[in-house]
């Protein structure tokens, strides 16, 4: 087998410049002492060539596809038993790296990019690091502040416990085949945020039902909450969910927290 076709159903854009390929893997930093790298979707290989050329990590790969797995494994040997044919979003990192800090990597499908960096928040104490090419118009979202229309859930929950930086923009060109968009790449790098100063499981919920009618002020979007008038007399309630920061958010969370425990 000398290529891999790209299948529509999976989002497959193959990279096919060398170039840009190693600028994506030049942009790994390793923080916290991180000796293992995943990548995502390999496809044919032409981030994981370059990745396997550098000794200061183990490269090991998780792919979906069974036509690129065997690709790999006949084009890749140094990749012998880290080809995880399975699906990244039903992988269990703690498990399969016991718990130690890892950077992930990856030209992500389109279709499911969000879905990726909510797997990589859960499991935010173990992803000290994430590089990744994506629609650029994700990550123009992702990488966004407050008070800007694209600002929203996954700004607001990856912002909570990483630094975003936008690093550059990818031509549809370079693909094959080549996406209806432009692509970028954007990186992840865990915080000094180990843990919210509130509870995060609520946090989480107060982000999400925030942003769900986000033209909504707080006081009306937070309404399923069940929280009485005299509860939201902050100002706070008069935002909307993209003019709050997380730290603003945070401050929101324990007033929704503050008010279930005096209602227990």
């Amino acid at each position: 087998m000398d290529s891999v076709k790209a299948k529509k159903h999976l989002g497959q854009h193959f990279l096919a410049d060398s170039n840009i390929a190693r600028k994506i893997v030049e942009a790994l930093r390793l923080p916290d002492g991180v000796t293992e790298v995943l990548e995502i979707g390999p496809g044919m290989g032409v981030l994981t060539e370059t990745l396997l050329q550098n000794p200061r990590y183990q490269t090991s790969v998780v792919e979906i596809d069974r036509e690129s797995v065997e690709y790999l494994g006949k084009h890749f040997p140094a990749l012998a038993g880290r080809i995880y044919s399975q699906d990244f979003l039903k992988m269990d990192l703690g498990k399969l790296y016991s718990g130690q800090p890892i950077s992930i990597i990856g030209n992500f499908p389109y279709n499911i990019s969000s879905q990726i960096y909510f797997q990589v928040l859960a499991h935010r104490q173990q992803v000290r690091e994430c590089v990744g090419m994506i629609q650029k118009e994700v990550a123009d979202r992702l990488a966004e502040g407050p008070g800007s229309k694209t600002y929203g859930i996954l700004s607001v929950l990856l912002q909570a416990y990483y630094t975003i930086e936008y690093l550059f923009t990818v031509p549809p060109h370079v693909f094959n085949p080549p996406p209806k968009v432009q692509s970028a790449v954007i990186r992840l790098m865990r915080n000094a945020t180990e843990k919210l100063d509130c509870d995060e499981v609520l946090f989480f919920k107060v982000v999400k039902q925030a942003f769900a009618t986000r033209r909504k002020t707080l006081r009306n979007a937070l309404k399923p909450f069940g929280m009485p008038p005299e509860a939201t007399t902050d100002p706070i309630f008069d935002k909307r969910a993209e003019q709050l920061s997380v730290t603003d958010f945070v401050g929101l969370t324990k007033l929704v927290e503050r008010e279930r425990l005096d209602n227990k």
